[in-house]
Formats: structure tokens, C-alpha cells, sequence
């Protein structure tokens, strides 16, 4: 069967396995009215051609919730026809992810798969199984062992006389590809163990070989970037390099690289979390004396193998083990490392030889899948929206899928490039991707799917908005409608002016902002400051009480301090920190309409592309005349005490430094951060410059990290060495 017919036949499995998966759970339903012998055929072709894209190609089609979807299809058919079982199935082996490239080798113990489970309910079931299969009673002593599911490539390791003699990859789980050289390079990979300490003299070990998601979002900008350079040196149809759509398939990509310094530059690390396989001299097992799986990790750990830790957790109750699970779940954004689940496993190793294995998984190990971050969809149009500063910004409409705990239906486009570089066609089946409170991101398309219906995304001539002209400013990935007056401009710069971190007019939200204009309230800015009271309170909804609210939230916005003012007009890439700089050096805020460009570029931090826009936004009268009108109904214009500068902190650790964050700060806010930063002596800046002194990096720090790494003079440090500084 062609690639293309096999992936129409899995779209209709997969979406019939969703659909109807209460019905399939009890062995009913469309699934079990069809003829069960084509069905279990129809399967097993699917499910071999999304093995082969998954383990050998590293290129998945389905995510793995969809193949898991397929997967308990076919064991529900077998169970309930097993003269139909096939030998070739699924089911009756382990995937593989042997290629031609390397030589095969036979692990000392079998490296099986693992049944899962995605609530407490399958957990309590399997939990009862294992009860049942050693004839303990329900209310025996049973201690689970729970640890991290990392998401990357599975690899044994074998240790002879202490030394590392042998590394492979996972491959059927009887044998798998020899990779020593490799994982030679993995720092993380010790090259001498004492496990004769132990009285072992024989080992294999099982561990999973992974990459820091912060490593892996630098790989992808890299491919980004070397894409980018060969469009403009090339053109359009230059070779790209396409981008990982996990780090899973960086890091299974990288251990199978043919030249051992490619896998070194991907920079992963190994952890270990399974003993397999331990003999002495004689051959005799001393894995069993160690007596728990937990004892035996914490032993590999003290010989220098990088282990789950902290992770990791012994738990006396099934309950317990599902409220471990579901905490690891809630914090897995924040985790250094891609999970995708905890794998729960009887810890006396005694009673892990009894209950043995199946064909396909231990009876003493199961895995807790976590929520999908992952799904595919369908993109079936993209609508246009412009915001404050006349941005275009293309929005994907998608069929709608459940990710993380919410449904997804609406996705952005961001620019003409991404949509360009990822290769995104209306009608496409496209990869989509939210983890934890992040906005959903696509993360690829997936033209194996297309079949000819698929068109080009077209960008609009004019404003979806105005139908003015659009323009695309040189070296810039954006299109602009440079029509001031454009009503989707002027409810969007209505509503950031009356933010939280603008003028912060409480009451006063989208929503009353869209209904005064549309009654014609409000025009401009100054309108929010006369309203007319007498007939808002003739519209529906708005009593004498939520009236005077409004006046008293607007009447305190008027005092706002001008860092905040200059913050709500939305100038574009004049954002607080900027606008708290500005704020330092003006008696009233008119006085920077009569700036020079060298005044704003005397500013420590303060570079040109502010500065152009600050010159830009003052040389219309029409702003200008803004200003006095807003200073006519009493809107502050003149320095508060809030604005003035602080004195500077001579003897902090920071005296005399400008200093930047970026990324995701995990311990303090971002606020509470510049505060402290201000205290040891610095002074925040709001881009990167030749005059930045200090970076401080957070999680997924992005392009910012890279330009400071590009000029070689700026600090870089990570939120923990900055807190230590300025605590000491």
C-alpha cells in the first residue's frame, strides 16, 4: 500500500478510535461491526508504517497519544478474536529503531516496552493485577518505586571490570545498534565505574539519552537562522534544513550520527535508571542483593551516573503514587527536561522476578502518561488581525483538538517568514503544540498528508481592517497598515492605555471600551477622559454604582506617574523600562518632543531603534496636540516622585552596570527582579546594546540570549548566580 493510502487509512483509524473510544473500552461500537480480520490487517499496516517513521526515520506522523489510540485498538480486536492474532503484529514485540548504519548487538536482558495508564482508575487496575498475580491480599505492604518517563532515546550501557565497554541503542528490545563511540561523548556517560565495589563484575544498564529543552529551542534557532542566510544568499528555493519537532528526535537523531563529534555538538546528557543486569566472576546475579530498585539507582548514583534524584519517589499506596504523578504533571513545564509521563514500578526486586514479564512489558512496571502537549490538526483558513502599532498578524483557524487540559481552535501565524519557513498551506495537517500556560505554537506541517487540495497562505494587499495599503518595512518581517486612524488600531491602543500596566483603569476593559465606540463615546484617547456619564447610564447594564466606580478609577489614572503615561501610547518598542528611563530625565513629557536623536542615544541602554521611534511618534502634530488636549483634562504630564531616578548604590554588586532579563524567571517575578538588580546598583535596560553589561537568562531564553553570546562583551548569568549576587 502507497505512503499516501496509508495515511488516509490512518487519519480514519485514529479518528474513529477518538471518537469512539468509550464504545471500543467495552468491545462495541462501529470498531467491532466491521470484519475483524481486515480491521486487525488494516492495524498492523498502519501501525508498522508510524513505527518506521518513529523509531528508524525520526520523523513521527502521528503524536504518540494517536499511535497509543491505534495501538489499543488492535489489542482490543485481539483480545476479543485471538485466532486472528498475527506473529508479525504489533502487539507480540516491541518497537524497533535498527537502521543499516550501524552494526547490531543483543542486549544481556531484554529492553520491553511498557503497558500505560492515564488516570488513577487504570493505576488502581494494574496496581490490583499485580496483587492478584503474587496472591497478596489488598491491604498488604506494597512499595512502588515512581520516576521521571524522559522523552528521548532509550540506550544500554555495559560495563566489564569497571570500564565502559559497550553502548547501543534500545532497537527491537532484544537487540539494538551499537553506538559505543557515541555515547563516549556524553560527558554525563562515566567511562570507569567501580561497580566491583558491588561485587559486579558484569553490568548492563538502561538509561535514556536526552537534551535540555533550552539546548533544543538553540538548535532550532540555529536551523532558523542557516535557513534564513541561505534564502537571501540562494533564494527562495534554497535547500532548508527542517526543524525538530521535539527534542526527542534531536536527541535519537543525534545518537545515531556517523560521526561522534555531530553527537557531542548536540550536547546531551544520560540519565541512568535501571540496573538490568549484574554478575559477578562466576556469573552469579548481584543485582538482587541490593533488594529495591530505588536502592539500586541511589547506588548508581553514588558511583557518578546522572539519575532521576529528586524525581524520584518511594510511595506505599497506589493514591500516593497518582498524587506523585499528577504533581510531576503540573510542574513539568518548569522541569529542564521533556517528559512525557512517570513510570511506576514494584520496588523489591524479588517481587519483580516473580511477577516477570509478557511478550511485550514487565508485569511489575507501568507508565502514567501525561496530558499531550502534542496533537495534529488540520488548518482549515487563516483570518488577519492588526494590532496597536498597525502589525498584521496571520491567525490559523484549526479544526479543534484537546491539548494540555484546553481545546485549541485559534493559533498564530506570527509573520510572512514563519509561515514561509515551516512551509504552512491552508488545508494542511499540521503538528500543534501548547505546553502548560504557553500560547499554542505550531510546530510543523505535515505534507506527507497533502493530496493536492492544499493552497498557498495569501497575504492581503490591503488592511483586513481600513483596506488601506499594507507596507513591509526593509529588514523587517512584519506588514504594517500605516493608517493611524485604522479602527482596529485605535480599540487596540484604547485598550492597552487602559491596562494594568498602562494607566490601569479598572472597570474600564475591552469589552466597555468596544461598546462606547460603537456608540460614539469614544474617538481618540482624550475621550476616555470626558466621558459622557449621563448617557452611558442609559445603556444597559451600567447602574449608578458601576458609574461612579468608573469615575473614581479615571479620576486616579489622571495622577498616574508619566512612566506609566508614556507606557499607554503605545510607541512602539517603547516599552516600561524604556519609558521609566524617559521618565527619569523630563520635568514634563512635552519636553521630548523637542529631543534630538543624540539625547535619546545618551541614554545608557537607550538604543536606535527607540530613539527613531521616539522622534517618529513626536514630529506628528496631530500627537502632539494629543498631548495638550489630555494635559487640558488632567491627565498628568509633569515627574512624580515615583519617576525620579534612584540614587545609585555606590557599593552594590551591580554598581555602575546596566543589566537586561530575558526568558522565563522561575523563583521571583520579573519586576521583583529589576527591583533587586536597581538595589545592588544597576541600572535596567530594555534591549540588547554594546553598553549592556549584564544578561540575566531565564528559561527558554530566546534570540536576546544569542545577540549577547554574538558581541562576547556581556556578562551572562542565570537567575540562581544573579540572586546569589545580589543576596550576598
Amino acid at each position: 500500500m502507497a505512503d499516501h493510502d496509508l495515511l488516509r487509512l490512518s487519519n480514519q483509524l485514529v479518528a474513529e478510535a477518538q471518537a469512539d473510544a468509550g464504545a471500543v473500552a467495552r468491545g462495541a461500537g462501529p470498531l467491532f461491526q466491521q470484519s475483524s480480520a481486515q480491521r486487525i490487517d488494516d492495524l498492523i499496516r498502519v501501525l508498522k508504517f508510524h513505527e518506521h517513521r518513529y523509531y528508524v526515520l525520526d520523523d513521527p506522523l502521528v503524536t504518540d497519544r494517536e499511535y497509543d489510540a491505534l495501538y489499543r485498538q488492535l489489542l482490543r480486536l485481539e483480545e476479543a478474536h485471538t485466532r486472528l492474532v498475527r506473529s508479525d503484529s504489533p502487539s507480540q514485540r516491541v518497537g524497533s529503531d535498527l537502521t543499516t548504519n550501524f552494526s547490531t548487538v543483543a542486549h544481556l536482558v531484554p529492553m520491553l516496552s511498557l503497558a500505560n495508564s492515564y488516570d488513577l482508575e487504570d493505576l488502581r487496575d494494574w496496581a490490583a493485577s499485580v496483587r492478584r498475580y503474587l496472591k497478596v491480599e489488598p491491604d498488604a505492604p506494597l512499595t512502588f518505586a515512581v520516576e521521571p518517563k524522559y522523552d528521548g532515546g532509550s540506550v544500554a550501557l555495559v560495563y566489564e571490570g569497571d570500564m565502559l565497554v559497550r553502548g547501543a541503542t534500545r532497537g527491537n528490545g532484544a537487540e539494538g545498534e551499537e553506538i559505543t563511540n557515541n555515547l563516549r561523548t556524553l560527558p554525563s556517560v562515566p567511562l570507569k565505574a567501580a561497580f566491583s565495589s558491588l561485587g559486579m563484575q558484569r553490568v548492563e544498564l538502561r538509561g535514556e539519552a536526552l537534551i535540555r529543552k533550552d539546548r533544543f529551542a538553540a538548535l532550532n534557532a540555529e536551523r532558523t537562522e542557516l535557513n534564513r542566510v541561505a534564502r537571501e544568499a540562494r533564494g527562495a528555493d534554497a535547500p532548508q534544513q527542517s526543524l525538530f519537532a521535539n527534542p526527542r528526535n534531536a536527541a535519537t537523531g543525534a545518537l545515531r550520527m556517523k560521526d561522534p563529534r555531530e553527537t557531542a555538538a548536540r550536547k546531551l546528557d544520560a540519565f541512568v535508571y535501571s540496573l538490568g543486569y549484574g554478575v559477578d566472576a562466576a556469573g552469579q546475579d548481584r543485582v538482587l542483593a541490593l533488594g529495591s530498585h530505588f536502592a539500586a539507582v541511589e547506588a548508581l548514583g553514588r558511583l557518578g551516573f546522572l539519575i532521576p534524584g529528586e524525581y524520584m519517589r518511594r510511595c506505599e499506596t497506589i493514591e500516593a503514587v497518582a498524587s506523585f504523578c499528577e504533581s510531576m504533571q503540573a510542574q513539568r513545564d518548569e522541569l529542564p527536561y521533556e517528559l512525557d509521563g512517570m513510570v511506576v514500578k514494584v520496588d523489591d526486586l524479588a517481587l519483580q522476578a516473580r511477577l516477570g514479564n509478557t511478550s511485550h512489558h514487565p508485569r511489575w512496571a507501568i507508565a502514567f502518561k501525561f496530558a499531550a502537549q502534542q496533537a495534529t490538526s488540520t488548518l482549515e483558513q487563516v483570518d488577519f488581525q492588526v494590532g496597536k502599532i498597525g502589525s498584521v498578524t496571520p491567525v490559523a483557524r484549526i479544526t479543534p483538538v484537546a491539548l494540555a487540559g484546553v481545546t485549541v481552535s485559534n493559533v498564530s501565524l506570527h509573520n510572512e517568514d514563519f509561515i514561509r519557513d515551516k512551509d504552512i498551506r491552508l488545508g494542511d495537517k499540521i503538528l500543534v503544540e501548547r505546553a502548560g500556560d504557553v500560547i499554542p505554537y505550531i510546530v510543523k506541517s505535515l505534507p506527507e498528508y497533502r493530496d493536492g487540495t492544499q493552497a498557498e497562505v495569501r497575504w492581503p494587499e490591503r488592511c483586513p481592517e481600513c483596506a488601506e495599503p499594507i507596507v513591509r518595512p526593509v529588514g523587517e518581517a512584519r506588514w504594517l497598515c500605516i493608517n493611524n486612524d485604522c479602527p482596529a488600531q485605535v480599540i487596540a491602543r484604547l485598550i492597552h492605555h487602559v491596562s494594568k500596566d498602562a494607566m490601569d483603569i479598572d472597570g474600564l476593559g475591552e469589552k466597555q471600551l468596544v461598546r462606547f465606540r460603537e456608540n460614539g463615546f469614544i474617538t481618540g484617547l482624550p475621550d476616555i477622559y470626558r466621558l459622557p456619564y449621563e448617557r452611558i447610564s442609559a445603556l444597559e447594564g451600567f447602574k449608578e454604582r458601576s458609574i461612579e466606580k468608573l469615575k473614581a478609577a479615571i479620576e486616579t489614572a489622571k495622577g498616574n506617574p508619566i512612566q506609566r503615561f508614556l507606557y499607554s501610547l503605545s510607541i512602539h518598542h517603547v516599552g516600561r523600562t524604556a519609558s521609566k528611563m524617559l521618565a527619569e530625565q523630563v520635568t514634563d513629557v512635552r519636553e521630548l518632543a523637542e529631543w534630538p536623536p543624540e539625547r535619546y542615544l545618551a541614554l545608557h541602554g537607550m538604543g536606535q531603534t527607540v530613539a527613531d521611534n521616539m522622534m517618529a511618534w513626536w514630529a506628528l502634530e496631530h500627537n502632539r496636540r494629543m498631548m495638550d488636549e489630555l494635559a487640558t483634562l488632567g491627565v498628568n504630564m509633569r515627574q512624580t516622585e515615583e519617576d525620579k531616578p534612584m540614587v545609585p548604590n555606590a557599593d552594590g554588586p551591580f554598581a555602575g552596570k546596566t543589566i537586561l532579563f530575558t526568558g522565563t524567571l522561575t523563583t521571583i517575578g520579573r519586576k521583583e527582579a529589576q527591583g533587586l538588580a536597581e538595589a545592588a546598583g544597576a541600572r535596567n535596560v530594555s534591549g540588547i546594546s554594546a553598553k549592556l553589561d549584564i544578561l540575566v537568562a531565564g528559561e527558554k531564553a530566546g534570540s536576546k540570549l544569542k545577540k549577547a553570546e554574538a558581541l562576547g562583551t556581556v556578562a551572562v548569568m542565570t537567575e540562581e548566580e544573579f540572586l546569589a549576587r545580589v543576596r550576598t
